[in-house]
């Protein structure tokens, strides 16, 4: 019961209750002292999430993570198909053979595989640039799609492969801007769904992301507009007709390029004349010896001469991997036999085309009547085109020979013409005629070097040889002048052995190596 005047419980309880005030009161003043573990903002109490906490995130949505597994899937099947068009480059796996040099379709997977990298590595930060970015690879990429399906001839070079490879790469490029969009959907979905709000600051990990990306997609643009605009000028070179015609050859699997200047004529016992058949150089026929054998027919030298392109030179198209000398002696036989052309022939040869000329002239004994070498290349001297690091530095060239940047400026800044980029000048900067290189030096050492040598022991002995070398090759190189001796004696029957002083390796050239060169070849027509 509670006393009138108090009691001195009563005094204590309220005294009590006084300091538990004091001490509550106290006690919020000492919590709210700052130090470095104090949050600058109070916890939310209104049931959303800091914008950066690591549960806000657009993987919290089935649509985001299936998209990211179907990148990285379509990620694995491009690296596969780079991998496999990688190895055609050498070995030509079956049904897989492009008549083009096959360096394009492989450039196409790279950016394919390039373009999906950037978009996965740089998944979780889409961004306006990311986006306009890959719809201007997708637009070019369509372009050179439109490009390859509406020439017919870049159609027929590229095959299903290059085809293939190009529409891959365009889908993937629009598949990458469908990405970026669900992505950035997903993100902002979850930002107003556990933060109540739309994100518009972005971290300073995140800006380094999207710059790096950026950065990654303007090379990236700068390698399509190449691509395009290497892709222009090849459908413009694919207008120039060549002289003579295009023979399918080794089961269809490609065409060469063979033609014949001036008619059948018969000597007066009524037996047919020989024809010339002429084998380029390190070069194609019409930009090297074209000048001196047409001058030698206009001038009553010879009657007759047909000439051909070997496969990835000029207008003929590239030869399956492996492809040796004596494969493209087979398709030469196949293409004349297609032409209706026979012997009997003079086999006028320049370069490592004496090597193609000896193998062709010992698998037509009874049609080859004369053999004339010019600075032709001795067998033992094979392994200066087969080392490796020239075969490197040719599969170099190639793969970024679709960028076409020499041609390019070539044709803007020089004038280089078609018939520059497809058999003159600025022909050793097509990718066809690297790959034909490429093939050369793989084989040369092995194949080539074993199909030569068979050659010298069938060759017929009764067949007239002519050997014109260059004087200053002879003089620079001491084992040149002995193989070039070494070939005299390839058939017992030397007609001449003429060395031009001051004459170069296309000797050509000069006026007293076009001289030598014309009478020597008027001399070999009409021995018997």
């Amino acid at each position: 019961m509670v006393s009138l005047w108090g009691s001195k419980d009563g005094d204590d309880h309220d005294g009590g209750s006084a300091n538990e005030e004091e001490n509550n009161q106290q006690q919020p003043r000492q919590s709210r002292e700052a130090n470095e573990r104090t949050r600058l903002l109070p916890p939310r109490n209104d049931g959303y999430l800091d914008p950066d906490d690591p549960a806000v995130s657009p993987y919290n949505l089935f649509s985001v993570r299936a998209i990211r597994f179907v990148g990285i899937l379509f990620l694995i099947i491009s690296f596969l198909w780079w991998v496999l068009l990688l190895v055609s480059i050498f070995v030509s796996p079956p049904m897989m053979h492009s008549r083009g040099s096959g360096f394009f379709d492989f450039s196409f997977t790279t950016l394919t595989l390039g373009n999906l990298l950037n978009g996965l590595l740089f998944f979780s930060t889409p961004s306006r640039a990311m986006e306009w970015s890959s719809l201007i690879i997708a637009a070019l990429l369509l372009l050179d799609m439109v490009i390859v399906l509406a020439v017919q001839r870049l159609r027929s070079e590229e095959g299903w492969v290059g085809i293939a490879s190009v529409i891959w790469a365009t889908v993937m490029a629009l598949y990458n801007v469908m990405s970026d969009r669900v992505v950035a959907w997903g993100k902002q979905e979850e930002e107003e769904r556990l933060t109540g709000r739309k994100e518009t600051r972005r971290t300073l990990r995140e800006w380094c992301a999207v710059l790096t990306a950026t950065v990654i997609m303007i090379v990236m643009i700068v390698i399509t507009i190449f691509l395009t605009a290497t892709l222009i000028l090849r459908s413009r070179d694919a207008s120039l007709k060549p002289p003579g015609e295009r023979f399918y050859v080794d089961g269809d699997k490609y065409k060469l390029h063979l033609a014949c200047v001036g008619n059948v004529t018969f000597d007066a016992h009524g037996k047919k004349n020989p024809t010339v058949l002429v084998e380029a150089g390190e070069m194609p026929f019409e930009d090297t010896m074209d000048d001196w054998i047409y001058s030698s027919y206009h001038n009553g030298t010879i009657d007759r001469y047909c000439y051909y392109d070997r496969p990835g030179f000029a207008w003929s198209d590239n030869a399956p991997s492996p492809h040796s000398a004596g494969m493209t002696s087979d398709a030469l036989s196949e293409a004349l036999a297609r032409a209706g052309e026979e012997g009997p022939w003079v086999l006028v040869s320049a370069g490592v085309g004496s090597i193609y000329s000896r193998i062709f002239s010992s698998r037509h004994v009874r049609d080859v009547h004369g053999l004339f070498l010019i600075d032709g290349l001795h067998e033992d001297l094979l392994h200066r085109i087969a080392s490796p690091s020239r075969g490197f530095i040719l599969w170099g060239r190639g793969i970024i020979s679709p960028l076409g940047y020499d041609r390019l400026f070539g044709a803007i800044f020089k004038g280089r013409t078609r018939e520059d980029r497809v058999y003159g000048k600025s022909a050793y900067q097509a990718g066809k005629f690297i790959k034909a290189k490429l093939q050369e030096n793989l084989v040369a050492g092995s194949l080539t070097k074993n199909e030569v040598s068979q050659a010298r022991n069938i060759q017929t002995p009764n067949t007239p040889l002519v050997i014109v070398s260059s004087g200053i090759e002879v003089r620079r190189d001491n084992e040149w002048e002995r193989k070039q001796e070494d070939l005299t004696k390839i058939t017992d029957n030397l007609v001449s052995w003429d060395v031009v002083n001051h004459a170069p390796h296309r000797i050509w050239l000069t006026l007293e190596g076009r001289t030598i060169l014309e009478k020597r070849l008027g001399e070999l027509v009409r021995a018997r």
